[in-house]
């Protein structure tokens, strides 16, 4: 599932939740507020401009994660 990230109208609150694709806004509510006028975020990907890959620090999901 992608991760997608929510700006609340009320408080500004911005905040990520994992959704299926094509789901929207419906039935979600601030985590710091409770409301529930969210505004989806458009999310861009991290690039190098050089075009050499990057190699992944710590907490990342690469090699030592913990993820298998």
């Amino acid at each position: 599932m992608p991760l997608y990230e929510y700006a609340c109208a009320e408080c500004g609150h911005r905040f990520e939740i994992l959704q299926r694709i094509g789901e929207g806004a419906d039935g979600l509510s601030c985590p710091q507020c409770d409301a529930a006028k969210l505004e989806k975020q458009y999310s861009t990907f991290a690039s190098s401009s050089d075009g050499k890959a990057s190699v992944p620090t710590a907490g990342g999901c690469g090699a030592g994660s913990g993820f298998t």
